[in-house]
């Protein structure tokens, strides 16, 4: 009986080695591959922002805003100074035409954006800080820290925030040290209980365990190894809070509990002139169109790079 023929391996023309084509091969990556991947991660995030015509728009509109702020007293404006006309409307020597004192329209509203981004971003530059800190050692240590530090959070964030603002200022003042700090403190809580949530889904990834294993201290693996993965998300909720910010700051304003006159602050300038609504609109519409332009502007920011970092 003959015996069945003999399975020979085959061979790589021209290697003289066998080939076994169902085998696979662990591949790992160094740290130079690591690094190079994760750069060209960030790069095509960027790309992809770059294609999308809301983030861009929305890019432009607040860098005119932040350059008006910046630049404004540098074209001879003066957002103070009377011109003699009284409610006069838009023309070729006044764009935006002039106020119940006879002030620059457009001046004022140039003007005004220093003070609309004198508080709010740092006020959500402070409150992400804070939150992001407080998130980050709720989720790493959990158990005691992580209870405490959630009832207190619940306690904040249940708080109307401009109800809580409004009584804050009237204790504490409306002066723009304090006006940042009450604005860290009223958007802290929200901001920490996001990023509690996003380190709790890092907690258990591999990259964690095993810095505990290297033996790696807890400072070291919250600040190089949660923090960066959970970027992302700070980003997003610094830009969530800076749109909150701008509009809770000119509310104030608008309520007389913020800027005080002779500030060209918008939500005072709309709170002034909001008596002469039906014969000098344009007194109005432009700080409100410049506080709505830069609100939705931020707010779109936020939601391309949510979009894109999902």
């Amino acid at each position: 009986m003959d015996s069945p023929p003999q399975r020979v391996p085959e061979t790589i023309a021209g290697a003289g080695t066998p080939h076994f084509a169902a085998m696979a091969l662990p591949v790992t990556l160094d740290a130079a591959d690591t690094e190079d991947t994760g750069t060209a991660g960030r790069g095509r995030r960027l790309r992809a922002l770059l294609r999308r015509p809301t983030f861009v728009v929305s890019a432009l509109i607040v860098a005119w805003w932040v350059g008006a702020a910046l630049t404004w007293h540098l074209f001879g404006l003066n957002p103070y100074v009377s011109t003699g006309v009284y409610n006069a409307p838009p023309s070729w020597a006044q764009p935006f035409g002039t106020d119940y004192l006879g002030r620059s329209v457009f001046a004022r509203t140039l003007a005004g954006a220093d003070s609309a981004l004198a508080v709010g971003p740092l006020g959500s530059v402070l409150a992400t800080l804070i939150g992001g800190a407080l998130g980050v050692i709720a989720g790493y240590f959990r158990g005691w820290v992580d209870t405490a530090l959630m009832r207190l959070f619940d306690v904040l964030v249940v708080l109307p925030p401009l109800i809580f603002l409004i009584v804050v200022v009237g204790a504490f003042g409306a002066s723009t040290p304090a006006l940042i700090v009450i604005i860290g403190v009223v958007f802290a809580p929200g901001i920490a209980r996001i990023i509690r949530a996003a380190v709790l889904a890092e907690m258990g990834k591999k990259y964690v365990t095993t810095a505990k294993v290297q033996g790696e201290s807890r400072l070291r693996i919250m600040m190089t190894e949660l923090v960066p993965n959970v970027l992302p998300t700070l980003i997003i909720q610094v830009t969530l809070s800076m749109s909150a910010a701008i509009l809770m700051t000119a509310t104030l304003s608008f309520l007389g509990l913020g800027w005080q006159p002779p500030s060209p602050d918008w939500g005072l300038t709309i709170g002034e002139n909001l008596g002469y609504l039906e014969s000098a609109w344009w007194t109005v519409l432009a700080p409100a169109f410049a506080v709505a332009s830069l609100v939705v502007a931020t707010q779109l920011i936020a939601d391309n790079i949510k979009e894109v970092s999902a």
